[in-house]
Protein backbone atom coordinates (compact mmCIF):
# COMPACT_ATOMS: atom_id res chain seq x y z
CA UNK A 1 0.00 0.00 0.00
CA UNK A 2 2.66 2.25 0.78
CA UNK A 3 4.17 1.81 -2.79
CA UNK A 4 0.50 2.65 -4.05
CA UNK A 5 0.88 6.45 -1.98
CA UNK A 6 4.17 7.16 -3.25
CA UNK A 7 3.17 6.60 -6.58
CA UNK A 8 0.00 8.45 -6.24
CA UNK A 9 2.02 11.37 -4.51
CA UNK A 10 4.51 11.63 -7.47
CA UNK A 11 2.16 11.49 -9.94
CA UNK A 12 0.20 14.43 -8.15
CA UNK A 13 3.74 16.01 -7.90
CA UNK A 14 4.76 15.16 -4.28
CA UNK A 15 7.40 13.19 -5.56
CA UNK A 16 10.19 15.77 -5.43
CA UNK A 17 10.40 16.25 -1.93
CA UNK A 18 9.78 12.77 -0.32
CA UNK A 19 12.54 11.22 -3.32
CA UNK A 20 15.08 13.25 -0.93
CA UNK A 21 14.48 11.46 2.26
CA UNK A 22 14.02 8.00 1.03
CA UNK A 23 17.73 6.34 0.98
CA UNK A 24 18.33 4.76 -2.50
CA UNK A 25 21.61 3.30 -4.41
CA UNK A 26 22.63 2.83 -8.18
CA UNK A 27 25.61 0.50 -8.63
CA UNK A 28 27.49 0.36 -11.77
CA UNK A 29 29.50 -2.75 -12.09
CA UNK A 30 31.82 -5.10 -14.44
CA UNK A 31 33.95 -7.64 -15.15
CA UNK A 32 36.99 -6.82 -18.44
CA UNK A 33 38.28 -10.51 -19.30
CA UNK A 34 40.06 -11.47 -22.34
CA UNK A 35 42.34 -14.79 -22.73
CA UNK A 36 43.75 -16.43 -25.61
CA UNK A 37 42.63 -20.07 -26.06
CA UNK A 38 44.45 -23.03 -28.24
CA UNK A 39 42.03 -26.13 -28.94
CA UNK A 40 43.18 -29.33 -31.04
CA UNK A 41 40.84 -30.97 -33.64
CA UNK A 42 39.58 -28.09 -34.85
CA UNK A 43 37.96 -27.49 -38.66
CA UNK A 44 37.20 -29.92 -41.52
CA UNK A 45 40.53 -31.36 -41.27
CA UNK A 46 41.43 -30.98 -37.74
CA UNK A 47 43.96 -28.57 -38.07
CA UNK A 48 43.44 -27.47 -34.43
CA UNK A 49 42.78 -23.43 -34.02
CA UNK A 50 44.60 -20.18 -31.78
CA UNK A 51 42.39 -17.26 -31.05
CA UNK A 52 41.60 -14.70 -28.56
CA UNK A 53 38.44 -14.72 -26.89
CA UNK A 54 36.41 -12.33 -24.83
CA UNK A 55 36.02 -13.84 -22.07
CA UNK A 56 37.92 -17.00 -20.14
CA UNK A 57 37.65 -17.18 -16.66
CA UNK A 58 34.23 -14.86 -16.81
CA UNK A 59 32.42 -13.38 -19.43
CA UNK A 60 33.11 -9.59 -20.27
CA UNK A 61 29.61 -8.14 -18.84
CA UNK A 62 28.97 -4.43 -17.14
CA UNK A 63 25.52 -4.26 -15.14
CA UNK A 64 23.44 -1.86 -13.02
CA UNK A 65 21.99 -2.53 -9.80
CA UNK A 66 19.38 -0.21 -8.39
CA UNK A 67 18.24 -0.41 -4.64
CA UNK A 68 15.15 1.83 -2.66
CA UNK A 69 14.64 1.50 0.68
CA UNK A 70 11.02 1.43 0.91
CA UNK A 71 10.79 1.91 4.75
CA UNK A 72 9.66 -1.55 7.32
CA UNK A 73 12.50 -3.74 6.26
CA UNK A 74 11.39 -3.44 2.57
CA UNK A 75 13.12 -2.05 -0.24
CA UNK A 76 12.54 -2.19 -4.56
CA UNK A 77 15.37 -3.76 -6.47
CA UNK A 78 16.13 -3.60 -10.20
CA UNK A 79 18.58 -5.27 -12.00
CA UNK A 80 20.52 -4.93 -15.77
CA UNK A 81 23.44 -6.79 -17.36
CA UNK A 82 24.97 -6.56 -20.56
CA UNK A 83 27.27 -8.87 -21.90
CA UNK A 84 30.11 -8.48 -24.75
CA UNK A 85 32.98 -9.82 -26.10
CA UNK A 86 36.19 -8.41 -25.17
CA UNK A 87 38.30 -9.58 -28.02
CA UNK A 88 36.00 -7.44 -30.46
CA UNK A 89 33.94 -4.90 -28.14
CA UNK A 90 30.54 -6.27 -29.88
CA UNK A 91 28.01 -8.32 -28.14
CA UNK A 92 27.04 -12.01 -28.21
CA UNK A 93 25.12 -11.86 -32.12
CA UNK A 94 22.82 -14.74 -30.54
CA UNK A 95 21.89 -13.46 -26.99
CA UNK A 96 19.59 -10.34 -26.61
CA UNK A 97 21.58 -6.61 -25.59
CA UNK A 98 20.24 -7.24 -21.55
CA UNK A 99 21.36 -11.07 -20.85
CA UNK A 100 19.68 -9.89 -17.44
CA UNK A 101 16.97 -7.45 -17.21
CA UNK A 102 14.20 -7.45 -13.68
CA UNK A 103 12.67 -5.40 -11.14
CA UNK A 104 11.55 -6.61 -7.73
CA UNK A 105 10.58 -6.01 -4.10
CA UNK A 106 11.96 -7.44 -0.96
CA UNK A 107 11.45 -7.49 2.20
CA UNK A 108 10.31 -9.44 5.55
CA UNK A 109 8.31 -12.05 3.61
CA UNK A 110 10.62 -12.89 0.73
CA UNK A 111 11.73 -11.42 -2.98
CA UNK A 112 9.47 -11.02 -5.57
CA UNK A 113 11.36 -10.56 -9.43
CA UNK A 114 10.01 -9.89 -12.70
CA UNK A 115 11.86 -10.29 -15.92
CA UNK A 116 14.53 -11.93 -17.65
CA UNK A 117 16.65 -13.89 -14.92
CA UNK A 118 18.77 -16.87 -14.06
CA UNK A 119 16.43 -20.00 -14.01
CA UNK A 120 16.55 -21.83 -10.83
CA UNK A 121 18.47 -24.63 -11.79
CA UNK A 122 21.44 -22.20 -12.28
CA UNK A 123 20.90 -20.51 -8.98
CA UNK A 124 20.89 -23.86 -7.32
CA UNK A 125 24.22 -25.06 -8.58
CA UNK A 126 25.75 -21.48 -8.43
CA UNK A 127 25.11 -20.79 -4.70
CA UNK A 128 25.84 -24.76 -3.73
CA UNK A 129 27.97 -26.63 -5.48
CA UNK A 130 29.61 -24.66 -8.46
CA UNK A 131 32.80 -25.86 -10.33
CA UNK A 132 35.30 -23.62 -8.00
CA UNK A 133 34.96 -21.58 -5.05
CA UNK A 134 36.38 -18.00 -6.78
CA UNK A 135 34.67 -18.21 -9.85
CA UNK A 136 32.01 -20.15 -10.06
CA UNK A 137 32.31 -21.67 -13.80
CA UNK A 138 35.31 -21.16 -16.55
CA UNK A 139 33.27 -18.99 -18.80
CA UNK A 140 35.11 -20.87 -22.04
CA UNK A 141 34.50 -24.44 -20.54
CA UNK A 142 31.58 -25.18 -18.57
CA UNK A 143 29.91 -28.82 -19.17
CA UNK A 144 27.46 -28.56 -16.59
CA UNK A 145 26.10 -25.47 -18.00
CA UNK A 146 24.14 -27.74 -21.11
CA UNK A 147 22.42 -29.11 -18.19
CA UNK A 148 20.59 -25.89 -17.37
CA UNK A 149 17.88 -25.58 -19.99
CA UNK A 150 19.85 -22.11 -21.28
CA UNK A 151 20.62 -20.81 -17.75
CA UNK A 152 18.20 -17.65 -18.23
CA UNK A 153 14.50 -17.82 -18.59
CA UNK A 154 12.61 -14.87 -20.04
CA UNK A 155 9.18 -13.30 -19.33
CA UNK A 156 9.86 -15.06 -15.73
CA UNK A 157 8.53 -14.32 -12.31
CA UNK A 158 10.32 -15.96 -9.38
CA UNK A 159 9.74 -15.67 -5.91
CA UNK A 160 12.35 -16.50 -3.25
CA UNK A 161 11.91 -16.83 0.54
CA UNK A 162 14.99 -17.60 3.08
CA UNK A 163 15.20 -18.32 6.89
CA UNK A 164 16.66 -14.91 8.56
CA UNK A 165 19.60 -17.23 8.79
CA UNK A 166 19.67 -18.12 5.21
CA UNK A 167 20.23 -21.69 6.10
CA UNK A 168 17.60 -22.78 4.47
CA UNK A 169 16.53 -20.79 0.64
CA UNK A 170 13.88 -21.50 -1.26
CA UNK A 171 12.81 -20.19 -4.65
CA UNK A 172 9.83 -21.00 -7.27
CA UNK A 173 9.98 -19.85 -10.41
CA UNK A 174 7.21 -19.70 -13.60
CA UNK A 175 7.46 -18.15 -16.74
CA UNK A 176 5.16 -17.24 -19.44
CA UNK A 177 5.08 -18.56 -22.87
CA UNK A 178 3.37 -16.01 -24.74
CA UNK A 179 3.90 -17.86 -28.04
CA UNK A 180 5.00 -14.33 -29.08
CA UNK A 181 8.14 -15.21 -30.88
CA UNK A 182 6.93 -18.66 -32.96
CA UNK A 183 4.78 -17.08 -35.43
CA UNK A 184 7.71 -16.65 -37.88
CA UNK A 185 9.15 -20.78 -37.55
CA UNK A 186 5.60 -21.73 -38.56
CA UNK A 187 5.15 -19.20 -41.06
CA UNK A 188 8.32 -20.69 -42.72
CA UNK A 189 7.16 -24.17 -42.66
CA UNK A 190 4.60 -23.23 -45.43
CA UNK A 191 6.67 -20.16 -47.45
CA UNK A 192 7.06 -21.87 -50.71
CA UNK A 193 10.22 -19.81 -51.84
CA UNK A 194 11.88 -21.89 -49.12
CA UNK A 195 10.43 -25.11 -48.96
CA UNK A 196 9.45 -25.52 -52.79
CA UNK A 197 13.11 -25.91 -52.72
CA UNK A 198 13.04 -28.92 -51.53
CA UNK A 199 10.11 -30.31 -53.18
CA UNK A 200 7.69 -29.74 -50.73
CA UNK A 201 4.32 -27.97 -51.34
CA UNK A 202 2.86 -25.66 -48.49
CA UNK A 203 -0.01 -28.83 -48.09
CA UNK A 204 2.21 -31.90 -47.96
CA UNK A 205 0.95 -34.42 -46.41
CA UNK A 206 3.83 -35.85 -44.72
CA UNK A 207 3.88 -39.84 -43.05
CA UNK A 208 6.27 -40.93 -40.21
CA UNK A 209 9.15 -42.45 -42.40
CA UNK A 210 8.45 -46.22 -40.23
CA UNK A 211 5.00 -46.11 -42.95
CA UNK A 212 7.41 -46.08 -45.90
CA UNK A 213 4.96 -44.22 -47.91
CA UNK A 214 6.89 -40.62 -47.55
CA UNK A 215 10.32 -40.97 -46.63
CA UNK A 216 11.00 -38.70 -49.34
CA UNK A 217 9.39 -35.45 -48.06
CA UNK A 218 10.75 -36.29 -44.35
CA UNK A 219 13.51 -36.31 -45.95
CA UNK A 220 13.45 -32.92 -47.74
CA UNK A 221 12.22 -31.36 -44.70
CA UNK A 222 15.52 -32.63 -43.10
CA UNK A 223 18.00 -31.52 -45.42
CA UNK A 224 16.24 -27.95 -45.47
CA UNK A 225 16.54 -27.74 -41.51
CA UNK A 226 20.06 -28.87 -41.86
CA UNK A 227 21.20 -26.54 -44.40
CA UNK A 228 19.53 -23.32 -42.00
CA UNK A 229 21.17 -24.60 -38.93
CA UNK A 230 24.62 -25.42 -40.86
CA UNK A 231 24.99 -21.76 -42.09
CA UNK A 232 24.83 -19.43 -39.05
CA UNK A 233 22.50 -16.18 -39.89
CA UNK A 234 22.46 -16.73 -43.26
CA UNK A 235 18.27 -18.19 -43.24
CA UNK A 236 14.92 -17.12 -41.50
CA UNK A 237 14.33 -20.92 -40.04
CA UNK A 238 18.30 -20.19 -38.08
CA UNK A 239 17.28 -16.64 -37.47
CA UNK A 240 14.30 -17.46 -35.82
CA UNK A 241 14.87 -20.85 -33.93
CA UNK A 242 17.57 -19.04 -32.33
CA UNK A 243 14.81 -16.27 -31.37
CA UNK A 244 12.70 -18.49 -30.12
CA UNK A 245 15.32 -20.32 -28.11
CA UNK A 246 16.31 -17.32 -26.15
CA UNK A 247 12.68 -16.10 -26.01
CA UNK A 248 9.50 -17.04 -24.63
CA UNK A 249 8.84 -20.29 -23.74
CA UNK A 250 6.51 -21.51 -20.59
CA UNK A 251 9.01 -22.87 -17.52
CA UNK A 252 7.96 -24.14 -13.83
CA UNK A 253 10.12 -25.05 -11.09
CA UNK A 254 12.22 -24.40 -8.02
CA UNK A 255 15.04 -25.48 -5.69
CA UNK A 256 15.60 -25.73 -2.10
CA UNK A 257 18.96 -25.57 -0.59
CA UNK A 258 20.73 -25.70 3.25
CA UNK A 259 23.54 -24.47 3.73
CA UNK A 260 25.59 -24.41 7.59
CA UNK A 261 29.05 -24.70 8.80
CA UNK A 262 30.78 -25.19 6.06
CA UNK A 263 28.08 -27.37 4.01
CA UNK A 264 26.03 -26.95 1.43
CA UNK A 265 23.53 -28.99 0.12
CA UNK A 266 20.94 -28.22 -2.91
CA UNK A 267 18.48 -29.80 -5.30
CA UNK A 268 16.17 -28.24 -8.31
CA UNK A 269 13.59 -29.16 -11.11
CA UNK A 270 12.60 -27.12 -13.99
CA UNK A 271 10.17 -28.11 -16.49
CA UNK A 272 10.51 -26.20 -19.69
CA UNK A 273 7.78 -26.29 -22.40
CA UNK A 274 9.46 -25.78 -25.94
CA UNK A 275 7.42 -23.83 -28.33
CA UNK A 276 6.89 -26.67 -31.17
CA UNK A 277 4.86 -28.48 -27.94
CA UNK A 278 8.14 -30.83 -26.69
CA UNK A 279 8.97 -30.69 -22.88
CA UNK A 280 12.03 -30.97 -21.26
CA UNK A 281 12.36 -31.98 -17.99
CA UNK A 282 15.64 -31.03 -16.09
CA UNK A 283 16.94 -32.39 -12.63
CA UNK A 284 20.04 -31.31 -10.44
CA UNK A 285 21.09 -32.09 -7.18
CA UNK A 286 24.77 -31.88 -5.00
CA UNK A 287 26.19 -30.31 -2.26
CA UNK A 288 29.47 -28.87 -1.21
CA UNK A 289 31.79 -28.69 1.61
CA UNK A 290 34.60 -26.15 2.70
CA UNK A 291 36.95 -26.88 5.18
CA UNK A 292 40.33 -24.50 5.69
CA UNK A 293 41.45 -23.68 2.11
CA UNK A 294 39.95 -26.73 0.84
CA UNK A 295 36.89 -27.01 -1.49
CA UNK A 296 35.20 -30.47 -2.76
CA UNK A 297 32.07 -30.37 -4.35
CA UNK A 298 30.10 -33.04 -6.22
CA UNK A 299 26.49 -32.94 -8.25
CA UNK A 300 24.04 -34.69 -10.52
CA UNK A 301 22.24 -33.58 -13.65
CA UNK A 302 19.30 -35.19 -15.58
CA UNK A 303 17.90 -33.43 -18.85
CA UNK A 304 14.36 -35.67 -20.10
CA UNK A 305 13.26 -34.33 -23.64
CA UNK A 306 9.56 -35.57 -24.29
CA UNK A 307 8.93 -34.85 -28.17
CA UNK A 308 6.06 -33.73 -29.46
CA UNK A 309 4.45 -36.25 -31.80
CA UNK A 310 6.29 -35.95 -35.83
CA UNK A 311 2.73 -35.58 -36.64
CA UNK A 312 1.63 -36.20 -40.80
CA UNK A 313 1.92 -32.32 -42.20
CA UNK A 314 4.65 -30.40 -42.70
CA UNK A 315 4.46 -27.93 -39.98
CA UNK A 316 3.77 -30.29 -37.46
CA UNK A 317 7.54 -31.72 -38.71
CA UNK A 318 9.07 -28.89 -38.52
CA UNK A 319 7.58 -27.60 -35.36
CA UNK A 320 9.55 -31.31 -33.78
CA UNK A 321 12.18 -30.25 -35.42
CA UNK A 322 12.46 -27.15 -34.58
CA UNK A 323 12.12 -28.45 -30.82
CA UNK A 324 15.33 -30.68 -31.52
CA UNK A 325 17.13 -27.57 -32.57
CA UNK A 326 16.64 -25.72 -29.55
CA UNK A 327 17.35 -28.63 -27.42
CA UNK A 328 20.66 -28.95 -29.28
CA UNK A 329 21.18 -25.43 -29.20
CA UNK A 330 20.93 -25.86 -24.99
CA UNK A 331 23.11 -29.27 -25.14
CA UNK A 332 25.97 -28.61 -27.52
CA UNK A 333 29.20 -25.73 -27.84
CA UNK A 334 31.85 -25.36 -27.01
CA UNK A 335 31.33 -23.24 -23.45
CA UNK A 336 28.98 -25.95 -22.34
CA UNK A 337 31.45 -28.54 -22.97
CA UNK A 338 29.85 -29.89 -26.43
CA UNK A 339 28.27 -33.12 -28.37
CA UNK A 340 25.27 -33.57 -30.09
CA UNK A 341 22.06 -34.80 -29.04
CA UNK A 342 20.45 -35.80 -32.36
CA UNK A 343 18.03 -34.08 -35.18
CA UNK A 344 15.53 -36.16 -35.80
CA UNK A 345 13.33 -38.89 -34.57
CA UNK A 346 15.73 -41.24 -33.65
CA UNK A 347 18.22 -38.63 -31.64
CA UNK A 348 18.72 -38.59 -27.81
CA UNK A 349 16.08 -37.96 -25.43
CA UNK A 350 17.93 -38.14 -22.37
CA UNK A 351 21.42 -37.15 -21.15
CA UNK A 352 22.76 -37.65 -17.08
CA UNK A 353 25.90 -35.58 -15.83
CA UNK A 354 27.85 -36.47 -12.97
CA UNK A 355 29.89 -34.05 -11.47
CA UNK A 356 33.18 -33.92 -9.16
CA UNK A 357 35.69 -31.33 -8.21
CA UNK A 358 38.08 -29.74 -5.44
CA UNK A 359 39.40 -26.42 -5.34
CA UNK A 360 42.47 -25.43 -2.72
CA UNK A 361 43.26 -21.88 -2.01
CA UNK A 362 47.70 -22.72 -1.73
CA UNK A 363 47.99 -19.00 -0.49
CA UNK A 364 46.74 -15.47 -0.15
CA UNK A 365 47.23 -15.11 -3.52
CA UNK A 366 47.08 -18.31 -5.65
CA UNK A 367 43.78 -20.88 -5.65
CA UNK A 368 44.23 -24.40 -7.86
CA UNK A 369 41.07 -26.63 -8.87
CA UNK A 370 40.41 -29.48 -11.04
CA UNK A 371 37.14 -30.60 -11.92
CA UNK A 372 35.42 -34.32 -14.04
CA UNK A 373 32.28 -34.55 -15.57
CA UNK A 374 30.63 -37.87 -16.88
CA UNK A 375 28.08 -37.66 -19.05
CA UNK A 376 25.64 -40.60 -20.66
CA UNK A 377 23.19 -39.79 -23.67
CA UNK A 378 20.91 -42.18 -24.68
CA UNK A 379 17.17 -42.53 -26.20
CA UNK A 380 18.78 -42.46 -29.81
CA UNK A 381 16.07 -45.18 -31.34
CA UNK A 382 19.39 -46.45 -33.77
CA UNK A 383 22.16 -45.65 -31.42
CA UNK A 384 23.49 -43.22 -33.37
CA UNK A 385 23.64 -40.45 -30.88
CA UNK A 386 23.79 -42.72 -27.36
CA UNK A 387 27.11 -42.67 -25.98
CA UNK A 388 29.35 -40.89 -23.33
CA UNK A 389 31.38 -38.25 -22.68
CA UNK A 390 34.67 -37.18 -20.10
CA UNK A 391 35.18 -33.77 -19.45
CA UNK A 392 38.16 -32.89 -17.43
CA UNK A 393 39.38 -28.99 -16.36
CA UNK A 394 42.73 -28.12 -14.54
CA UNK A 395 42.96 -24.59 -14.04
CA UNK A 396 45.20 -22.34 -11.47
CA UNK A 397 44.19 -18.41 -10.87
CA UNK A 398 46.53 -15.83 -9.46
CA UNK A 399 44.72 -12.41 -8.19
CA UNK A 400 47.68 -9.52 -8.42
CA UNK A 401 44.57 -7.53 -6.20
CA UNK A 402 41.05 -7.87 -4.71
CA UNK A 403 40.22 -6.82 -8.60
CA UNK A 404 42.74 -8.01 -11.11
CA UNK A 405 43.51 -11.66 -11.94
CA UNK A 406 45.50 -13.79 -14.40
CA UNK A 407 44.88 -17.67 -14.91
CA UNK A 408 45.20 -20.87 -16.96
CA UNK A 409 43.71 -23.88 -17.31
CA UNK A 410 43.57 -27.05 -19.39
CA UNK A 411 40.83 -28.90 -20.20
CA UNK A 412 40.34 -32.10 -22.12
CA UNK A 413 36.42 -32.87 -23.73
CA UNK A 414 36.45 -37.11 -24.97
CA UNK A 415 33.38 -38.75 -26.78
CA UNK A 416 32.27 -41.99 -27.36
CA UNK A 417 29.62 -44.35 -28.79
CA UNK A 418 27.47 -44.01 -31.58
CA UNK A 419 28.15 -42.88 -35.05
CA UNK A 420 26.26 -39.42 -34.92
CA UNK A 421 27.70 -38.16 -31.22
CA UNK A 422 30.59 -36.11 -32.36
CA UNK A 423 32.00 -32.80 -30.08
CA UNK A 424 30.94 -30.60 -33.58
CA UNK A 425 29.37 -31.46 -36.96
CA UNK A 426 31.95 -29.67 -38.64
CA UNK A 427 35.10 -31.29 -37.28
CA UNK A 428 33.28 -34.25 -36.34
CA UNK A 429 36.09 -34.71 -33.72
CA UNK A 430 35.66 -37.25 -30.71
CA UNK A 431 38.31 -35.57 -28.76
CA UNK A 432 39.65 -31.94 -27.95
CA UNK A 433 42.17 -30.34 -25.64
CA UNK A 434 42.11 -26.70 -24.40
CA UNK A 435 44.59 -24.81 -23.32
CA UNK A 436 43.26 -20.93 -21.81
CA UNK A 437 45.42 -18.32 -20.53
CA UNK A 438 43.96 -15.20 -19.54
CA UNK A 439 43.48 -11.76 -17.26
CA UNK A 440 40.25 -10.45 -15.64
CA UNK A 441 39.51 -7.09 -14.52
CA UNK A 442 36.23 -6.36 -12.10
CA UNK A 443 35.42 -3.32 -11.24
Amino acid sequence: MKTVVVAAMAACGMGAALAQSTPSKVELWGVVDAAVRHTTNEGADKSGLTKMIGGGMSQSRFGINVEEDLGGGSKAIAHLEHRFNADTGMKDTTAPFFQLAYVGLQGPYGRLTMGRQWNVLFDVVTSTYASFPYSPYMDAYKPELGMAAGARTSNALKYTLATPDRKWVGTLQYSFGEKNNTKPVQDFAFRADQLGAYGINANTYVFHPVTGAATGAHGAIQTAILNNADQVGTTPLKQTVEDVGMGAMKTFGGFLRYSANGLSLGAGALRTKLPGGSNLDAYTLGGSYRTGPWYFNAGYGLNKFKPVGTGNTAGSYVNYLTDRQILNKMWSGQTNGGFYGGYFENGADKRQMFKVGFGYQATKQLNLGAHFFRAKQSGSSDGGDNGNANFMVVAADYAFSKRTDAYAAIDYTKVSGGDRLVIDRISKAKTRTGITVGLRHRF
